[in-house]
C-alpha cells in the first residue's frame, strides 16, 4: 500500500460554483446547465480529478445546491462539499477554512465552475510555475480595440498592449492565500483570487492562458453558437484483431464475458477497446496503441485495456478537445454480443465519461467466411467523433 502524502504537501484543486449565474437567463444556475453533454460544472470535477498533480478536489456550492451538485456528479466520487458564502471571496474563503481544517495543503488551484474546458497544459504550467514563485495567474492578450466609455459614449482609446485578460485556475502558495484571505476585509468584494494576493503584498506571475478556458455566462454562451463557431469536427477510426484460445479470458468493451474461449494478446486482448483506442487517437492525429503501449514493453502485460482507452481520452481532454460519440461493430460468430451489448454501453460511457447516448455498439457475422467464421477470432471497428479548438 502506498503511503498517504503529509496534508501539508499536497496539491488541492478549489472549485467554486456557488453562484446563481443570473447573467445567463437560464432556468437553473448556469454550473448546472448543460454543455456539450455535461453539467458545465462536471467538466471541471473530471480534469481535476483525472490530473495525476491534482491530489484532493473541493467544490463550493450555495446554500441549498447540494442535491443539485450530486444530481450532476453521480456516479463521480473522491470529492468533498463546502457551502459558499454571499459573495465569490467569501465563498473561496469558505473552501480554504474547510482545506486548512483538514490539515491543510501545500499548493491550491482556485478555478471558477462557469470556466468548464481546462487543458492539462495551463494546469502543468501553473504547478509548474509554483515551483519557484508563490502564485500564478494564466492570461491571454487583448485583441480588440480596447476604449473607456463616459455616458454610454466614446471617450478615449485605451492602450490594449496594456491589457490582459485574467483567466482561472489560479496557483497559489496555499499558506499565504489563506494568511491573504485572514486579513482581507469582510465588507470588500474582489472579483478572483489574485487580487486578495497582490493585495496582502505577494508577488502575482503569469503564463500562456487558452481559450479553451473561456467564462459561459451570458445567454449566447449556452446556445452552442459560440463554442461551436471555434471548433473543428475530427473522425477517428480503429480496428483490431485477436486470436481465440482455450482457457484464456473473454474481455470485451472491458466486461468479462463467459465464453468456452478467450481472446489472445500481451495486455488483456481487448479487441474492441483496442479498436476504440486507436479510434480516440486518429482523432487526434495521436499515432496508434502500439505507439503509446508498445507490445514489446512487459509492464503491459495483462493490462486491463481501459487504461489504453483512458489515456487516448486524456489526450484528447489535453488538447481542449471533447468527445461526442463512439461507434463500434464486434464482428464474430460467438459468442452473442446482444446479451451484454448494455453493460458494455454503459461501462464505455463510464469510461469516457460521456453520457451513454453517445456510445453505440453493433455485432455482426462473417456468413461463417473467413477467421471470424471459422470461430479463429474476433475482429472489432470502431469510430469516434470528437470537437477539437480552432488553432
Amino acid at each position: 500500500m502506498v503511503e498517504a502524502r503529509d496534508p501539508s504537501e499536497r496539491t488541492h484543486a478549489l472549485i467554486v460554483a456557488a453562484g446563481v449565474g443570473a447573467r445567463a437567463g437560464l432556468d437553473l444556475p448556469k454550473q448546472f446547465a448543460l454543455i456539450n453533454g455535461k453539467p458545465v460544472v462536471r467538466h471541471s470535477v473530471e480534469r481535476f480529478l483525472s490530473h495525476p498533480a491534482i491530489d484532493d478536489v473541493w467544490i463550493v456550492v450555495g446554500q441549498g445546491q447540494q442535491e443539485q451538485l450530486d444530481e450532476a456528479l453521480a456516479p463521480i466520487s473522491g470529492y468533498s462539499v463546502v457551502i459558499g458564502g454571499a459573495t465569490r471571496q467569501q465563498s473561496v474563503y469558505n473552501g480554504l477554512k474547510a482545506i486548512r481544517a483538514g490539515g491543510g495543503a501545500k499548493n491550491i488551484l482556485v478555478h471558477d465552475a462557469a470556466r468548464p474546458f481546462i487543458p492539462d497544459r495551463v494546469i502543468d504550467d501553473l504547478l509548474g510555475r509554483l515551483m519557484s514563485e508563490p502564485s500564478a495567474i494564466p492570461i491571454l492578450p487583448s485583441v480588440d480595440t480596447m476604449v473607456q466609455l463616459a455616458d454610454e459614449q466614446l471617450d478615449r482609446t485605451v492602450d490594449r498592449n496594456s491589457l490582459w485578460r485574467v483567466q482561472t485556475p489560479q496557483a497559489f502558495d496555499f499558506a499565504k492565500l489563506m494568511a491573504a484571505h485572514d486579513r482581507f476585509a469582510a465588507d470588500q468584494n474582489a472579483s478572483d483570487d489574485a487580487q486578495i494576493f497582490k493585495a496582502a503584498g505577494h508577488v502575482v506571475t503569469v503564463v500562456d492562458g487558452d481559450e479553451c478556458l473561456k467564462k459561459y455566462t451570458l445567454p449566447a454562451d449556452f446556445n452552442g453558437d459560440r463554442r461551436q463557431d471555434m471548433r473543428q469536427t475530427r473522425t477517428g477510426m480503429g480496428y483490431d484483431v485477436h486470436r481465440l484460445a482455450s482457457g484464456e479470458d473473454l474481455w470485451l468493451g472491458g466486461v468479462k464475458i463467459d465464453h468456452d474461449k478467450g481472446l489472445v494478446g500481451h495486455s488483456d486482448a481487448d479487441v474492441l477497446l483496442h479498436a476504440l483506442c486507436d479510434a480516440l487517437l486518429g482523432a487526434v492525429a495521436a499515432g496508434d496503441i502500439g505507439d503509446h503501449f508498445p507490445p514489446s514493453d512487459p509492464q503491459w502485460r495483462g493490462a486491463d485495456s481501459t487504461r489504453f482507452v483512458k489515456h487516448a481520452a486524456s489526450l484528447i481532454a489535453q488538447k481542449g478537445g471533447i468527445i461526442h460519440n463512439v461507434d463500434m461493430t464486434v464482428i464474430c460468430e460467438a459468442p452473442k454480443i446482444k446479451p451484454h451489448r448494455e453493460t458494455i454501453r454503459r461501462n464505455v460511457a463510464e469510461i469516457l465519461s460521456i453520457g451513454i447516448d453517445r456510445v453505440s455498439i453493433k455485432a455482426t457475422t462473417t456468413e461463417r467466411l473467413g477467421f471470424t467464421g471459422r470461430e479463429e477470432g474476433i475482429a472489432a471497428q470502431a469510430i469516434a467523433t470528437i470537437s477539437l479548438e480552432e488553432n
